[in-house]
């Protein structure tokens, strides 16, 4: 049985950055990662298409938390001991300096995720860090004052140990049977499988700025919607997911949602199509996008409310000006499914928020056994924000089990 002072399970992104910080902090220590694949940073290498979206240029603690539908509490305290400032300056001191985009997220100058991952594998060869490959966990026991673990290819014994999977069910039941207890994972970022006349034939378009609400609940978002081939994604839709997960999941992904396409009320919009009615009269009502709505998305909502393709402004009877403007501020569509977004698969789920410290990521239900990124109950948006709560936590519990 090889015997180590810190291992940790999970070669991905909070596995790497802890045990990088513990080697630094403590270099006296014995650190091993041990991962069950091939290769470690997989969801590194695949994040913001293949450009890894390190964090979100968000500075202020109290705005950050606002982000994760799970761990907005708990997240507060230690965004104060390790934040985006401390991210980016970790980064560009090991020679990774970092860009910010447009809508805050944050990505390698080099726009290669492989930049980050390089990072992580020079800087545990500096450190003497021990990556084991192919070490799938079997079992974890805890005995007097060591940590034993049996793995696919030998066993192992640490003083301390970190589990850092990600969401990992195999996992959680060997931490359940230890004692911790799991909140039942659901998936949280996903798009809407909506199969409707108003968007089957325009994939690609893109309302800019639009109001979301799934009908009979208190769930809403704003931002971005897209039109896909089989449905609607972008911010506002991710958004809703993930803090509709476990609602949503009850529902079986079977739901309607109503969307505000201007984000106008329905009597102000009314209004101005019945303006628009006197000023535009002898125009088509299909050729005239209003509303900096794209031009495809204003014809099918026209389209929909009882409307041909030659009809003018100046003939709209009342029904037919009152069925626009409610299509134009609340269209109801048929959610039936959910789609992954991309290839980054999150879900709500996992350790007990209520078994950890947040102070150090350590367990309260065992000594010496810590916790750092997806493997506990939080989630967050898209946008670097789930990078962020592990580079926080796996730097938090470094710092504390670097300490002898």
């Amino acid at each position: 049985m090889k015997t180590y002072d810190i291992i940790i399970v999970g070669g991905g992104a909070a596995g790497f950055f802890a045990a990088i910080n513990v080697a630094e902090q403590n270099p006296e220590l014995k650190v091993a990662i041990l991962e069950r694949g091939k290769t470690g940073l997989q969801k590194v290498k695949i994040s913001g298409g293949g450009r890894c979206n390190v964090t979100h240029a968000e500075f202020v603690p109290s705005e950050l938390v606002m982000n994760y539908p799970r761990g907005e509490k708990e997240l507060l305290g230690p965004f104060h001991q390790f934040m985006t400032g401390d991210t980016i300056q970790w980064f560009e001191d090991r020679g990774v300096a970092l860009k910010i985009e447009e809508d805050g997220r944050m990505f390698p100058t080099t726009d290669s995720s492989q930049t980050i991952i390089d990072c992580f594998l020079q800087e545990a060869q500096k450190h003497n860090v021990e990556i084991l490959y192919n070490h799938a966990l079997k079992s974890i026991t805890h005995l007097e004052a060591n940590w034993v673990l049996e793995t696919s290819q030998a066993d192992f014994s640490a003083d301390k140990l970190m589990m850092a999977t990600g969401s990992n069910p195999k996992i959680w039941k060997l931490l359940e049977d230890l004692g911790h207890t799991i909140s039942q994972p659901v998936p949280s970022l996903f798009t809407f499988d909506i199969k409707d006349e108003r968007i089957a034939a325009i994939p690609g378009v893109v309302a800019l700025d639009v109001a979301i609400s799934v009908v009979d609940s208190n769930l809403w978002s704003e931002g971005p919607l897209l039109i896909t081939h089989v449905g609607m994604s972008a911010p506002s839709i991710l958004k809703l997911s993930a803090f509709g997960a476990i609602e949503l999941a009850k529902r079986g992904y079977d739901f309607e949602i109503q969307v505000n396409f201007i984000k106008q009320s329905f009597d102000d919009c009314l209004e101005q199509l019945k303006n628009l009615k006197l000023d535009l009269a002898k125009k088509i009502v299909l050729k005239s996008a209003q509303f900096d709505l794209p031009k495809r998305l204003w014809q099918k909502l026209v389209l929909a409310s009882q409307m041909t393709d030659e009809t003018r402004w100046a003939d709209l009877n009342k029904l037919q000006i009152e069925q626009l403007a409610s299509q134009l501020t609340k269209a109801v569509f048929h959610v039936t499914g959910k789609s992954t977004f991309k290839e980054e698969f999150v879900t709500a789920g996992g350790i007990s928020l209520k078994e950890v410290n947040f102070k150090t990521f350590e367990s309260r239900v065992h000594e010496n056994l810590y916790f750092a990124g997806e493997i506990l109950n939080i989630d967050a948006v898209t946008g670097g924000f789930n990078f962020q709560n592990a580079w926080s936590s796996a730097y938090i519990a470094a710092k504390n089990m670097s300490q002898s």
